[in-house]
């Protein structure tokens, strides 16, 4: 595109009102031409208070959260959904009555045969509550009685991107906010010396996992100070944080004050909001020089805690670490931050690589939420545990006494929840015999988008962004809080 082309589509509105001497005609005609140049702004911001005015609408039970999204899709028949029936029909064709014609992923959809693969693995009750559990996860049974286990929930998406997009945005094409963006933009964040919102990523040992792109913690049509920042494993936990060779403090801050005056120009020249956020963000940066080292920093923790965590939990960009570091994140006052975990997508040889994606992630999830407790931070902060969809009942090419894989499974999967107002020992939801489909309470995923954003205060119908002539929302215009999960 021509230079000049691109600069004249870039005018914000505010910059073509003061250049213009034409007045409203020449902006209805430049609407006309240009209609979609750029998204109506946020409300201004009150640099003491950078939530959205009028928000929380009502007293909140939950003020953080912490989604440890297991990237892949778990299978919930051999952690969550116990169904012993189904060893004596183990190798049965799935009836076509379960099955109702379902529509089947591009891997499984040319078996001639869909033979039920029962779990081998045990499950035992645990706790007061008595919530089932695989025993695979035999440190989040110590926990039973402070998750709520959800076995209803259902998504619309079959395969991973569109799966994981739908989780993570509330839509399943790219393009919108992330969950920790619109909680940036509505809340805003405790510690101006940290983002409001991080990622953390980790590879389990099960298998290679999906790719996870950037978009997932991203902002949308929202302004970019929203998004989420990603924090590495390396010596540099955020890129370009570190001063280059030969660049003192003292340098970086007389570059910055000098930068921020040739963005100000700009700015007044042109009234667009994303150089503010560039300042900003220049500033932001400029203070997690500091702040970022002291969080990493984990020389300073108590032997216990490392044991609690695992023995992973001193090596960096594990999903252990990951997790004691999210827990210094929220200490912090960052008011949003993501785990992902890949590596769940069991298609073949799931007895062992399921057993590995659980020695990767049950202890360090369990130790988190004892460790809040511990600290006293669970009533107020929210754990969310889950994949984007679950897994089939039939299995996936060869069954054997000893080996099978499963399909995905967008019609029912689990996933549970801790603290931040919700209720502890109980699990919400049936399932079939097959665990194929919902029997009783179905969950969408714009159900838990709604739960999430009402426990931390936020009517899901209210926080609302103007794009291309819409309000957008989490829910879009879904969603429906779930009351009896609700302390």
């Amino acid at each position: 595109m021509d230079p000049r082309l691109e600069h004249q589509l870039q005018l914000t509105r505010r910059h073509f009102f003061g250049l213009t001497s034409s007045g409203i005609g020449t902006a209805a005609l430049a609407s006309l031409l240009n209609g979609n140049a750029r998204a109506a702004g946020a409300p201004a911001r009150n640099s003491a208070n950078p939530g959205l005015p009028g928000l929380p609408h009502f007293a909140p039970k939950a003020k953080r959260v912490i989604y440890l999204f297991q990237s892949g899709g778990p299978a919930q028949l051999d952690l969550f959904d116990h169904k012993p029936q189904l060893r004596g029909r183990q190798g049965s064709e799935l009836p076509e009555s379960i099955r109702m014609g379902q529509r089947l992923t591009g891997m499984t959809a040319a078996q001639a045969s869909f033979p039920v693969a029962s779990s081998k693995f045990g499950f035992s009750r645990y706790g007061e509550s008595g919530n089932e559990l695989s025993e695979l996860l035999p440190h989040t049974a110590k926990i039973a009685d402070e998750i709520c286990i959800i076995r209803s929930m259902h998504t619309e998406a079959i395969n991973h991107d569109p799966a994981i997009t739908f989780l993570q945005t509330g839509h399943q094409l790219a393009g919108r906010p992330s969950i920790g963006s619109w909680l940036s933009y509505g809340l805003g964040s405790e510690n101006q010396d940290l983002p409001g919102f991080v990622a953390l990523v980790s590879q389990g040992t099960g298998r290679a996992g999906q790719p996870l792109y950037s978009r997932l913690w991203g902002s949308g049509f929202l302004p970019s100070r929203y998004q989420g920042v990603k924090f590495r494993s390396g010596a540099d936990p955020v890129l370009f944080l570190s001063n280059p060779p030969g660049f003192n403090q003292t340098d970086r801050r007389h570059y910055l004050d000098d930068l921020a005056e040739l963005n100000r120009i700009k700015l007044n020249d042109f009234g667009d909001p994303e150089i503010e956020t560039r300042i900003s963000q220049y500033e932001m940066a400029y203070r997690m020089q500091t702040s970022v080292p002291e969080l990493t920093d984990l020389s300073g923790e108590p032997e216990r805690v490392f044991e609690a965590y695992g023995p992973d939990a001193r090596r960096p960009g594990s999903y252990a670490a990951n997790c004691l570091l999210a827990r210094r994140l929220l200490e912090r006052g960052v008011r949003f931050v993501q785990l992902f975990h890949r590596g769940w997508d069991q298609h073949g040889k799931l007895p062992k690589q399921l057993s590995e994606q659980c020695r990767d992630t049950d202890q360090p999830s369990a130790a988190l939420v004892s460790d809040l407790k511990q600290r006293g931070l669970l009533d107020d902060t929210l754990v969310i545990w889950g994949g984007e969809f679950g897994r089939t009942v039939y299995c996936q090419g060869k069954l054997s006494e000893d080996d099978y894989g499963r399909d995905h499974h967008p019609r029912c999967f689990s996933i549970w929840l801790a603290g931040g107002g919700i209720k502890g020992g109980m699990t919400y939801g049936e399932t079939d015999d097959f665990s194929y489909n919902i029997a009783s309470d179905p969950v969408n995923v714009h159900d838990l988008h709604a739960t999430l954003l009402h426990q931390l205060g936020i009517d899901h119908t209210k926080l609302t962004f103007q794009y291309q002539g819409r309000h957008f929302r989490l829910t879009d215009v879904h969603g429906n809080v779930l009351k009896p999960l609700v302390a």
